[in-house]
């Protein structure tokens, strides 16, 4: 059968791109970054003619995806992180599906997640809900490893939300149709430095079941942020608390600009999770800034402002904060020597109970591609041994992709892989993927001019 999508293979599975969530200005490739799209490219018409398919069939498989990987190990040299992948799996297809994990059986559990309109932007327009809908479980469900999904929110206004809880309950719905039970989970929305948010939770809670609270320090009236240990932020986690919800995510790092730029930092986080330990503390991108370049510990903004607010208050690694890798891990891709240090420091500071997988799709089009490029990421064994990160072990893989989420949300790793094994959402993906179809496009901005026109 002819493929729908890419016919002539001019698309790479694992995609290093420009594209942004939206939060953040695009950033222009590098040269190396450049330099290992030409090489995968090269790579795929030698491979595919080697094994004489077509350039789509090869890009489509395992061996593909192993063939880009390598291009970018090429690239980037091996010296900080790589992708520890054999020369011999861009051949062997059944070798390939081991190494790039396909064959695999961890629990994906995606901690932050976002409906949207495709491929246009967060507004869905009515009359495309039905398409948007099929896109969404597409993307997330058929095209990604991906068992159970978070669906997030963001920062807007009460009366202008681009996406609102009755949409993203929708999509819940959908899924639980399809007999995928449990494989959504929705956040409230919550900006307690604007009128009506604090006294909107309990619907929020009551009414629409929501597992966690999303907010924004960043944001408020007229550019102003706040802190979550302000006398606002301190009603806020109280009246969480008192609704028995006890999941707090909060966006920090990726700064809208110079706008408040202070809370976007994390000198706060130290100081809540001390003050309230039974509350959980989520940290979406985990204080990264796409502007900063992430290195060892000691730098005066991002990842380390979270290190350093959870080392002032004393709250150990394996407390109640939790490192997310949204947007962060798509981003430090493009650079394994950033990702390395990133990763180390974080699982050093947070604990490896405490780091947890998140994508920020759809806006990246399928997590396949992060999914796969994250199960055969390495931490060189000299940056092991000069800096003291940890070997990313099979184990710790799996703490990071889905049981450590599965236990902020008190719900067993176990049980949901065996209840994701099996559902219809599974049946109709074997089905699929006798014949897969991927797309491996994008939808977030790629440009300036576009993230500028997504605000509007």
């Amino acid at each position: 059968m002819i493929p729908t999508n890419d016919p002539e293979g001019r698309r790479l599975p694992i995609k290093l791109d420009t594209t942004s969530n939206g939060e953040f200005v695009p950033v222009p490739l590098s040269a190396a970054n450049r330099a290992a799209n030409r090489l995968a490219h090269e790579s795929a018409s030698t491979n595919s003619k080697r094994l004489d398919v077509s350039r789509r069939t090869f890009l489509v498989s395992a061996g593909g995806a192993a063939s880009t990987l390598l291009a970018f190990n090429q690239a980037h040299g091996t010296n900080g992180g790589f992708y520890e992948i054999s020369r011999e799996s861009a051949f062997e297809e059944q070798l390939a599906r081991v190494q790039t994990g396909s064959a695999k059986d961890e629990l994906i559990f995606d901690v932050q997640g976002h409906f949207i309109d495709t491929p246009r932007g967060p507004k869905p327009a009515t009359s495309d809900n039905a398409k948007n809908h099929e896109v969404f479980i597409k993307d997330v469900f058929m095209d990604s490893d991906t068992d159970l999904m978070v669906l997030s929110f963001v920062p807007s206004t009460r009366e202008n939300e681009p996406v609102t809880i009755e949409a993203a309950d929708a999509v819940r719905r959908i899924v639980d149709k399809l007999q995928g039970t449990h494989r959504l989970l929705l956040h409230g929305r919550v900006n307690p430095n604007q009128p009506g948010d604090l006294e909107g939770m309990d619907e929020l809670a009551q009414k629409w079941g929501v597992s966690a609270w999303k907010t924004y320090t960043q944001y408020g009236p007229g550019g102003k942020g706040y802190f979550l240990s302000d006398e606002v932020g301190t009603r806020f986690i109280e009246r969480a608390r008192k609704l028995g919800v006890k999941v707090i995510c909060v966006h920090k790092g990726l700064p809208f600009g110079s706008r408040s730029y202070e809370h976007s930092q994390c000198s706060d986080i130290g100081v809540v999770a001390r003050r309230f330990p039974d509350v959980k503390f989520l940290i979406y991108h985990s204080g990264f800034v796409s502007t900063v370049k992430e290195g060892p510990y000691g730098q005066k903004d991002g990842i380390d402002t979270l290190i350093r607010s959870l080392s002032e208050n004393e709250v150990k690694p394996g407390s109640n904060v939790y490192a997310e890798l949204g947007s962060t891990w798509r981003f430090l891709m493009r650079d394994p020597e950033q990702a390395a240090h990133a990763l180390g420091k974080l699982i050093l500071h947070c604990g490896e109970n405490n780091v947890l997988w998140g994508t920020d799709s759809i806006w990246y089009g399928s997590p396949q591609d992060q999914i796969v490029a994250f199960r055969t990421f390495q931490i060189s064994p000299q940056f092991r041994e000069r800096f003291g990160y940890p070997e990313i072990t099979p184990a710790l893989r799996a703490k990071i992709f889905g049981q450590n989420g599965a236990s902020v949300y008190g719900l067993s790793a176990a049980e949901l892989k065996k209840y994701t094994q099996r559902d219809a959402i599974a049946r109709e993906r074997a089905a699929y993927l006798e014949n897969p179809s991927p797309h491996f496009l994008t939808y977030g901005p790629k440009t300036r001019r576009e993230f500028l026109a997504l605000g509007q």
